[in-house]
């Protein structure tokens, strides 16, 4: 598996590409970009390799990791797979904007499918497993891929930090619970891939990181 990142949007956050290693076949995930140019910059990445995007794949529903999914999946007849638990945010998109003062236009998302703990995934066979995070948000969610080593966390782990939990449906303790058992339990080779800022790993996480 091949990851791309783009860093988009206000907020610097991440997009990230999935391609797989044997086909044009790729994922997207968390396609936050917010102007005309950071769409480009993507689906100028998309078309000018020959990918084929198969889904959307969000770690959680806030506006910044989600701004661009909706146009994305009407570009490419996509479905956007996330967790129930986050439906209100889904649902809350216009006014999430409006609380950061952003000057964009996004509409709700109403419809996409729901996928939760235990499930998985594949691009063209390689494994993508899905992990139940919430604390930054109810339904946040991480992918795993093992074949790869590496982990999206969307805004639960940072490197030398943790996401935050003053947003609506947010929980400290949920937060570092979930951190605990579903992202520090992997490989400690496994690479931490966030929803901002640069890379770290689960082992370095877990011997230097001062909120866990």
């Amino acid at each position: 598996m091949h990851i791309v990142k783009f860093t988009v949007n206000p907020f610097g956050e991440n997009t990230y590409i999935l391609r797989s290693g044997t086909s044009n076949k790729a994922i997207v995930v968390d396609p936050g970009m917010m102007t005309a140019p950071e769409r480009e910059a993507v689906d100028g990445y998309i078309t000018q390799n020959g990918l084929e995007p198969q889904c959307i794949l969000v770690t959680h529903m806030h506006v910044d990791h989600v701004a661009s999914a909706a146009w994305l999946a009407g570009k490419y007849g996509l479905r956007i797979k996330a967790s129930k638990a986050d439906a209100a945010l889904a649902a809350s998109l216009p006014s999430q904007a409006a609380r950061f003062g952003l000057k964009i236009e996004v509409n709700p998302i109403d419809d996409y499918d729901t996928i939760g703990d235990g499930d998985s995934l594949s691009l063209d066979g390689e494994v993508i497993n899905v992990l139940a995070s919430p604390g930054h948000s109810p339904g946040g969610l991480a992918y795993y891929l093992p074949q790869s080593g590496a982990v999206l966390v969307g805004d639960s782990l940072f490197l030398g930090s943790i996401g935050r939990t003053d947003l609506p449906g947010g929980s400290h303790g949920q937060l570092v619970e979930s951190i605990k058992t579903k992202i520090l339990s992997l490989p400690g080779d496994t690479v931490v891939l966030p929803g901002h800022g640069p890379q770290t790993s689960v082992a370095d996480e877990k011997a230097h990181n001062p909120y866990l």
